[in-house]
């Protein structure tokens, strides 16, 4: 018993120990080459982690393998195991590391510095490097593994770049000294082009025959990596017109780079931004508003280069997908000739400072609140604005009061304000970015007349500085989709929706409620919210529980609407399931109760059930829309040579269930069509989100032909490069005057159409003529604002920006008020959600990363239980585990469980509590933001040492 404690406690030391330097594994272990040596981890569990490193990178898959051998109950020899898989697998430097034999600080930092080298380098010697030859002498000199060897021979196979690639990748990851073996394994391989580009030598005349490779001319050429997934061979190849040919030097000092060559439309739009002035282009979907900011991005960076001064370019955009898109199409296709273009988000493989990536690149590509972040920091680590030149803004019509891009223009207002000032008291002022705004509508801010429309615009233009909004004129590259809108008949008959209604209808007699608005309707959700939000604050379970199983009813009648009878009856059966589960708990557990009301819900399903899944089988009684959506699918893909179009629709259920109605009706196969869906990537909904690598394939998929047919929710309509679409059907959705003027841009190829289906009655097409009044009346709020003269233009921008200065001013002040009067943690109490019962004080919760609260009470663990998650098998990240917790009396999910440096944590997700500050309950939190309460930060030191100490205890005991 006593050698069994130790080796408990022996294990947490070396978990803590491989949690500590996982941002070195991360780097120096190589997958593929590893995980068949550690024979505990199961089949499916390997397959789960090289479906990672071929699908995400092999970062993602050493994540995945880390968070897989760490996991506890550990097997006796797992550690020996791990390091013995790891020294055998090539990545004996990696072993070292878990094994705590660490180099020294100077010897670490020297091979840091020559591992960053070889990485910015890599880009020139791809192409030079003896592949062959110096893979043998390598392995010769001990400097890679037979594995490596065997490795960059197979890749070698499919051209010398993925074998040099493969090579360098394996070169780097050895132990600290492998550079100088690398430099003479270069000198004996005779690789001079090489050896002299690492070097800095000059070559001589005495150099030997043969070498005819000739050194490329000026680093500016290549592109800057900065993490060895750039080396890694699962990084898609580089197109082979990277490399510049011959010497050729740009008037701006690079090498020879692709010519942009802009319409008239796009120069007219473009001419003030050359100018140096701020501008905003709006140009409708598929007029090359992008390539015009690639245009003036080169421009801007020539001009300052031809001046001798430096630029530098941040392109700021809304969504993550973005990010790679315009980094991938447009911005380093054009540039990488002459700067160093990188692309940083959330998804982003790169884990240095965004601060050094702003030093070390011409152009970053990223979603503002990286910026936004980084502008907040106030030490060495952060971002100025001064330190930019030109930011470009995508989807401009976004910088508005609350978003992210106001805050950071909001920044920009105020400096330039300052200057002003600073000029007049004639001291030095602070350089501002030129900025650059981008959209296909503005919108009216649901302005219903000219004048409210005029100052939506003006706020936008006044928000952005921008001198002037620059469109093109009326007839100039029009592409106006043909429009028609689909009106079908309410159906006559409906058995599975008065099913559903009669079910509803026995909820609202048990619980005493009475609807004033249609079931299945928007009204009634929004009734259905309220009462839940009082049910809680006035901890009515009945009703509460109530009203959560109808609004499932209300959507599944919606769904009933828009989809199959059958996938409505799916979503609810699910629904069901995953309300009986969380009432089941875990063998060793106490059983968790059951209240008469849930008892009465259960059973009030099961008994319809079976009349729900007979109708739901009855074609005869399916909704006439999905009739109508069937032939006009037909008739576009019989109609046309190439059809290529895409369905939006409101919710992710919705756009799954069409894209699997498509996949199994012969029908559509016979004509050719070919469907798949991409949805949003938020956690916002109950349906499982899409990755960004998920969105990414899919819309590959669509561009390169593998998929004709895309069904989609509004994460289509903004930004996303879906290339001549034929035809657009927007199915019983319609929002704003943006999404419509967006949706329509995706109908951009000749003889296009876009199709409205709607039910009669549904307001649909009313809703839709409503956004065509208020395009309409954008385009004339436009015209109006380009014909005031500058001087009333600016004005009017001029007191704009002072009002919303002054406002910022008011707010901030109302939040530092605000927070010097936040409660205290020990002031704020929560309760479950679900049974009302107490759940833990404020002074029980600290805080990791500025982001996660967890329960650091030793007492927590006995309130809840923890069942699997299974959502969350394939997509861990470094803190995830795959659990949850749960109310131990009621079943209510509380959060999940954590993993932080070796330490597990019960993480909380505040919207599942009711969170009281002295008694005075707030019902309707859903996120920790929303709560004036400063947690303190997780004393990891001395969580960690209380593990230690107890391991100890047991030991002596």
């Amino acid at each position: 018993a006593v050698a069994a404690i130790k080796m408990a406690s022996d294990d947490t030391e070396r978990v803590i120990v491989i949690e500590s330097v996982r941002q070195r594994l991360r780097h120096l272990i190589l997958v593929d080459q590893v995980l068949d040596l550690i024979h505990s981890i199961g089949n499916d569990q390997k397959e789960l982690i090289r479906n990672k490193a071929r699908n995400e990178s092999n970062t993602a898959a050493v994540d995945l393998l880390i968070n897989t051998v760490i996991k506890t109950p550990h097997h006796d020899g797992w550690f020996m195991e791990f390091v013995d898989a790891l020294k055998n697998g090539g990545c004996q430097h990696a072993a070292d590391y878990v094994e705590a034999k660490f180099p020294d600080p100077t010897e670490e930092a020297d091979n840091d510095a020559c591992v960053l080298f070889i990485q910015l380098m890599s880009p020139s010697l791809l192409d030079r490097l003896k592949t062959s030859d110096v893979c043998a002498h390598c392995f010769s000199e001990g400097i890679i593994s037979k594995e490596d060897k065997e490795n960059v021979t197979e890749e070698k196979n499919s051209g010398n770049r993925k074998g040099a690639r493969a090579l360098l990748t394996r070169i780097v990851r050895g132990r600290p000294g492998w550079f100088s073996t690398f430099l003479k394994v270069l000198r004996d391989t005779e690789c001079w082009p090489v050896y002299y580009e690492l070097t800095g030598e000059t070559q001589d005349n005495d150099e030997p025959a043969g070498s005819d490779v000739t050194a490329e001319e000026g680093p500016a050429g290549a592109q800057a990596p900065d993490n060895l997934e750039c080396l890694d061979s699962s990084v898609t190849e580089e197109t082979g017109d990277e490399a510049t040919d011959g010497t050729d030097m740009a008037a701006a000092g690079g090498p020879k780079r692709a010519d942009i060559v802009l319409r008239d439309y796009q120069m007219d739009a473009a001419r003030p931004a050359l100018e140096g002035k701020n501008i905003i282009v709006c140009l409708p979907t598929g007029s090359g508003k992008t390539r015009v900011a690639v245009y003036i991005t080169r421009e801007h960076l020539d001009s300052r280069r031809r001046e001798g001064r430096s630029g530098k370019v941040v392109v700021l955009v809304n969504k993550v997908p973005l990010v790679e898109q315009h980094f991938s199409t447009e911005f380093r296709p054009f540039l990488k000739h002459a700067y160093k273009v990188e692309r940083v988000s959330g998804d982003s493989p790169l884990k240095i400072s965004f601060t050094e990536i702003v030093k070390k690149n011409d152009v970053i590509i990223c979603t503002a609140q990286i910026l936004e972040n980084f502008l907040d920091n106030k030490d060495d680590e952060g971002v100025q604005l001064s330190d930019l030149t030109l930011i470009v803004i995508d989807e401009c019509h976004h910088t508005k009061k609350g978003e992210v891009y106001n805050h950071i223009m909001m920044r920009y207002l105020k400096q330039k304000h300052k200057n002003v000032q600073l000029k007049k008291e004639q001291k030095k002022t602070v350089p501002i970015p030129q900025i650059l705004g981008l959209t296909a509508s503005p919108g009216v801010g649901g302005a219903t007349k000219m004048d409210k429309a005029e100052e939506h615009i003006l706020q936008i233009c006044a928000n952005l500085d921008a001198y002037k909004i620059m469109t093109k004129d009326n007839g100039q590259h029009k592409k106006d989709p043909y429009k028609q809108i689909a009106s079908v008949e309410a159906r006559q008959e409906d058995p599975f929706g008065d099913v559903i209604k009669k079910i509803m209808n026995a909820i609202h007699i048990h619980a005493s409620l009475s609807p004033t608005c249609d079931l299945g309707s928007q009204n009634y959700e929004q009734w259905v919210v309220q009462k839940e939000r009082k049910a809680v604050k006035d901890e009515d379970h009945k009703v509460r529980v109530c009203v959560e199983h109808l609004r499932k009813y209300n959507e599944g009648l919606q769904l009933s609407n828009t989809i199959r009878m059958w996938d409505a009856f799916g979503f609810l059966n699910k629904y069901q399931e995953e309300e009986m589960k969380k009432k089941v708990a875990p063998e060793e557990d106490e059983p968790i109760q059951i209240t008469d009301t849930e008892r009465f819900l259960f059973n009030l399903f099961k008994e319809n059930k079976k009349e729900l899944q007979t109708l739901a089988g009855q074609p005869q009684f399916e909704n006439k829309s999905l009739s109508e959506l069937r032939r006009i699918i037909l008739h576009e893909f019989t109609s046309r040579d190439s059809a290529r179009g895409i369905i939006f629709t409101r919710t992710r259920c919705s756009a799954m269930a069409l894209s699997q109605w498509i996949q199994e009706n012969s029908k559509f196969s016979d004509v050719g069509v070919k469907a798949s869906y991409v949805i949003g990537g938020g956690d916002q909904s109950n349906v499982k989100p899409m990755t960004a690598a998920e969105q990414k394939d899919v819309l590959n998929k669509f561009r390169n032909g593998e998929v004709n047919l895309l069904i989609a929710t509004t994460v289509a309509e903004e930004g996303l490069d879906i290339p001549q679409c034929n035809f657009v059907i927007r199915y019983g959705l319609v929002t704003n005057e943006i999404a419509m003027i967006q949706a329509e841009g995706r109908a951009r190829a000749e003889d296009s159409s876009y199709t409205l289906v709607e039910v009669k009655g549904s307001a649909v097409a009313e809703k839709e003529s409503i956004n065509e009044y208020r395009k309409d009346m954008m385009s004339k709020a436009i015209a109006k604002i380009k014909s005031l003269s500058q001087d009333d233009y600016d004005k009017r921008i001029m007191t704009l920006q002072f009002q919303a200065i002054m406002e910022e001013r008011v707010r901030k002040t109302k939040k530092k008020q605000k927070d010097r009067k936040s409660s205290s943690p020990s002031e704020v109490k929560f309760t479950c959600r679900g049974c009302s019962s107490h759940v833990c004080n404020g002074d029980d919760i600290q805080i990791i990363e500025n982001m996660h609260r967890v329960n650091v009470s030793p007492h927590f663990g006995k309130l809840f239980i923890r069942k699997e998650n299974t959502s969350l098998q394939e997509r861990l990240l470094d803190y995830e585990t795959n659990v949850f917790i749960a109310c131990k009396i009621c079943g209510q999910r509380w959060g999940s469980m954590m993993l932080f440096h070796g330490l597990e944590f019960p993480c909380l997700h505040v919207k599942n509590f009711v969170v009281a500050y002295n008694g005075k309950k707030i019902s309707n939190c859903t996120r920790w933001n929303e709560l004036a309460i400063q947690f303190p930060a997780l004393d990891y030191v001395h969580h960690a040492s209380q593990v230690v100490q107890s391991s100890d205890d047991e030991d002596t005991q």
